[in-house]
């Protein structure tokens, strides 16, 4: 089932969003934006811990990725690679490296068209390419109560410099305290903010048997927030300085047209030889059916600071907002996926409304023919995410994910996009490695994900 509590993450500023810009693999999303893609979240695995377990099955351990820089000499193209790792029962430790081998094989090039006659001096001359600092990017982790991340990077853009990380399990609730110097957030164009200093305290009720949840904490912007690209828009006023105390409570049901239930002889063949074991690729997906979910909710938020540093005078920040949000999704699987072939065929499409208030506002305009020369809300729009995913062979499924805006001035637009092809991992029950590619971020990469839709 496509993740519905996504809803309610989204209006807070610990939504993960995967993108190979970031040593880590991960951005944040702005709230106040569209709900993110379902495939556009990042993997509950940390970047580390996903190359620790892709590196063995990959050439020397070295996992490429694509994405753009702001020095185009340097390539999109990179390899990342686990250098290190050490682990007890309490604690492990990592570090990574990431390297863009365009420049380096441009500058060697360079160097040997002008060459006559080999000598030392230009083989030295060749070693030194290779220690450009700007080719190169190192992080590494300390996990054991909590998280603590230290990256460098000398020229290859977003980046967090230092990430602490701590979560506290309690019977009924996760606390969580999160803080980054600085944090790198993405908008629903695709665009890269980083925010010098990023303060998060949140406690998150787990999912009740009735299907009722709330999270309610603190959050604190320091700094004035700078575009990675060349982008000479303002700021999503979210980002902009200031204490944000904020609560949201949601009610998520979900409910079965039809299910076939997966039975013993599903999973054990008799055969002449005896019996043999033949589980699903992926128990999420191990059963066809058709069902319909739905969450709503209500979120309550206070700013200390209306970021009203912003150089345009009519852009400010609302110091206190009331608003709803719900989300419906309908789901068809047909298919096992236990078959080599034709074994799965899934369709899923879920309807977002991020903000009622700003969609009641719009419908009023529209109702009244009034015209305004404000700039149209982004959240008045109602937006429709489909998936489609299809049993290429075996394990291999290929997966597309669209989002369209549905009241935009233009009409139905295609809003986002992402394809990907997955490779289920059958000894992890539910375990897949994911690549894919964002047309629209010209990024795309391979993730290790771990119980995950």
């Amino acid at each position: 089932m496509v993740n519905m509590r996504t809803a309610m993450d989204a209006a807070f500023w610990d939504l993960n969003i995967s993108t190979p810009r970031a040593l880590d693999g991960t951005a944040r999303a702005i709230p106040g934006e569209p709900i993110p893609l379902d495939r556009s979240t990042a993997s509950k695995a940390l970047r580390i811990q996903q190359l620790s377990l892709l590196g063995n099955g990959f050439p020397l351990g070295i996992i490429p990725s694509y994405s753009p820089t702001s020095r185009k000499e340097l390539g999109s193209f990179a390899l990342q690679s686990l250098l290190f790792k050490a682990a007890t029962s309490n604690w492990w430790l990592g570090f990574t490296g990431q390297f863009r081998p365009k420049k380096l094989v441009s500058d060697i090039k360079a160097e040997l068209s002008s060459v006559d006659e080999w000598e030392l001096p230009i083989l030295k001359d060749i070693g030194k390419h290779f220690l450009e600092k700007s080719l190169y990017a190192f992080g590494h982790a300390l996990s054991s109560l909590c998280t603590l991340r230290l990256s460098h990077s000398s020229s290859f853009g977003p980046r967090r410099l230092l990430y602490f990380l701590f979560t506290l399990m309690l019977p009924e609730h996760d606390v969580t305290l999160e803080a980054a110097w600085p944090e790198l957030f993405l908008d629903h164009k695709g665009r890269y903010w980083e925010v010098p200093e990023s303060v998060s305290l949140d406690c998150s009720s787990l999912v009740s048997e009735d299907g009722l949840r709330y999270r309610f904490g603190l959050h604190k912007n320091g700094g004035h927030p700078r575009a990675v690209d060349n982008i000479t828009d303002e700021p999503p006023l979210s980002l902009m300085q200031g204490i944000c105390g904020k609560a949201a409570v949601s009610y998520e049901k979900s409910k079965d047209f039809w299910r076939i239930k997966e039975k013993k002889e599903d999973i054990i063949i008799e055969t002449d030889k005896g019996r043999i074991y033949r589980p699903s690729y992926d128990i999420l997906l191990r059963e066809p059916h058709a069902a319909v979910s739905g969450i709503i909710g209500g979120t309550l938020e206070a700013w200390l600071n209306n970021g009203s540093s912003s150089s345009s005078a009519s852009r400010h920040r609302n110091p206190f907002g009331v608003d709803l949000f719900g989300s419906l999704c309908y789901t068809f699987q047909h298919g096992k996926f236990r078959e080599s072939f034709g074994d799965l065929t899934r369709v899923d499409a879920r309807l977002d409304v991020s903000s009622a208030l700003a969609l009641a506002k719009q419908v009023s305009k529209v109702f009244r023919k009034a015209s305004s020369n404000n700039a149209r809300d982004v959240l008045s729009s109602p937006r429709l995410e489909l998936i489609l995913q299809q049993q290429v062979a075996g394990p291999i499924v290929f997966r597309v994910d669209s989002k369209f805006s549905l009241n935009s001035p233009a009409g139905v637009q295609l809003e986002d996009f992402v394809c990907s092809l997955n490779y289920s991992l059958k000894l992890l029950k539910s375990g897949k490695v994911v690549a894919w590619y964002s047309p629209k971020r010209k990024e795309g990469m391979i993730e290790l994900r771990l119980f995950e839709f």
